[in-house]
């Protein structure tokens, strides 16, 4: 809904000949007139005497509007901006002094069927053809079609403009900045504009978390071109650009008491996955798969999203891994896994496993002969490797097996390397 809208309308006077400006030039003044008369005439609403600023902008609406038609016959390159202008202020103060949409378009309606009127007179008179009376009557309908566009969008920018519709017209522009897939570049042109938003090439994500679940109210006033939807299930901010250490401290100090997760600053295209890692961050750090501080950066655990993005894939990789601990206690299961994330972390250095575990380097050694015994060749295999860091590090660091019931034991405990394991379709081949 943008005022340049109209522009897309072309008046096709560029096929009228230039001379029937001079002929219908002599009538601006009498047809001015005339159409405001007929428009208090036809529809009550403007019956009120045209005094003051509004007459002034009503009579200058209809004087630029058949000027500017009369100048684009005689040059079809005539700027329209100034007329432009004053038809999309029309239209703002049209919704200022109350009336309906309903009446702004029906006193251009009026405009156009009085000039008409004028125009078929003015015709005859000077002997014009059917032809280029039928040229004429399509571009004048067209210029004030084009006229009542641009009203119709000034008339949409004061109304999004009011206290209560500002809010609104905001909340839906969020709303379709986070739509999935991405909304078209022009759907959101036309929302900034009716909020006075300027559009960034990019922006960062917010989800907010409020305490006890409870609704995130704020005590402070968020800068202008924030957006925000607090009152929602999962409250959410979006900022234009990368939010820096001053603008956390206005979102803080106006959200006080609530859990911010920060995600990366991206094209708009790709809000919605950066507010869905947002939100994930905000879900490992209440499971305690990261710190729960006050103020979370996705981008900075980018790695823990990752590994924790598909629970039920890691834990069916986990499965298969890890089925020759099944049986074991839970102590002797934390003391391999510890052992196996250590020896996994500093690449097979004794020494440096036992600093990291705290123990005398031969039981390192013992510990890991137990390990070679648990799982043979599998070890040996950087895939399998690679495998058993990923399900590691989705654990809780405190407990490696925590929160992932072990399976009742496989029938055979055998351990494949993973890059001979075959597929689980190979598997229900060779079982026929």
């Amino acid at each position: 809904m943008s005022v340049e809208r109209g522009l897309d309308h072309a008046v096709p006077s560029a096929a009228l000949p230039r001379k029937l400006a001079e002929i219908l030039r002599p009538e601006l003044a009498s047809l001015s007139a005339e159409i405001v008369d007929e428009i208090r005439a036809t529809i009550p609403a403007y019956a009120r005497p045209l005094d003051g600023p509004y007459g002034r902008s009503i009579r200058a609406g209809v004087e630029y509007a058949i000027t500017l038609f009369v100048a684009q016959i005689a040059d079809p390159r005539a700027s329209k901006e100034q007329s432009h202008e004053v038809h999309h202020r029309l239209g703002q103060n049209e919704m200022r002094e109350g009336r309906s949409l309903d009446t702004l378009q029906s006193a251009y309606r009026v405009g156009a069927r009085v000039s008409w009127r004028r125009i078929m007179r003015v015709g005859r008179r000077a002997g014009l053809s059917s032809a280029v009376m039928s040229q004429l009557a399509d571009a004048m309908l067209a210029f004030m079609d084009e006229l009542a566009s641009v009203a119709l969008d000034g008339y949409l920018e004061a109304k999004a403009r009011t206290a209560g519709a500002l809010d609104t017209w905001r909340r839906r522009l969020l709303g379709v900045l986070l739509e999935v897939p991405a909304a078209p570049p022009k759907a959101i042109a036309e929302l900034a504009q009716l909020t006075g938003w300027v559009v960034p090439e990019q922006a960062s994500p917010i989800a907010v978390q409020s305490p006890l679940n409870g609704r995130a109210r704020r005590h402070a006033t968020l800068d202008s071109d924030v957006l925000a939807e607090l009152d929602s299930a999962e409250p959410c901010i979006v900022v234009p650009g990368a939010v820096n250490g001053a603008r956390m401290a206005t979102l803080q100090a106006a959200l006080p008491n609530c859990r911010l997760s920060v995600g990366p600053c991206v094209p708009l295209a790709s809000l919605a996955d950066s507010l869905r890692w947002a939100r994930r961050t905000l879900v490992l750090a209440d499971r305690g798969r990261i710190a729960a501080e006050r103020v979370l950066r996705a981008e900075e655990h980018l790695a823990a999203l990752l590994v924790h993005s598909d629970g039920a894939l890691t834990e069916l990789l986990r499965t298969r891994l890890f089925a020759p601990l099944a049986e074991m206690t839970d102590k002797q299961q934390d003391r391999l896994l510890e052992t196996l994330r250590a020896w996994l972390d500093s690449q097979a250095n004794v020494v440096e496993i036992a600093e990291r575990l705290q123990v005398h380097p031969q039981t390192v050694r013992y510990r890991m002969r137990q390990l070679q015994a648990t799982f043979g060749e599998l070890l040996r295999d950087p895939a399998a490797r690679f495998e058993m860091e990923l399900v590691l590090r989705a654990a809780t660091p405190e407990r490696p097996h925590a929160e992932l019931p072990w399976p009742t034991p496989l029938k055979s405990t055998s351990v494949v390397p993973a890059s001979r394991r075959p597929s689980s379709c190979e598997g229900a081949k060779s079982r026929r």
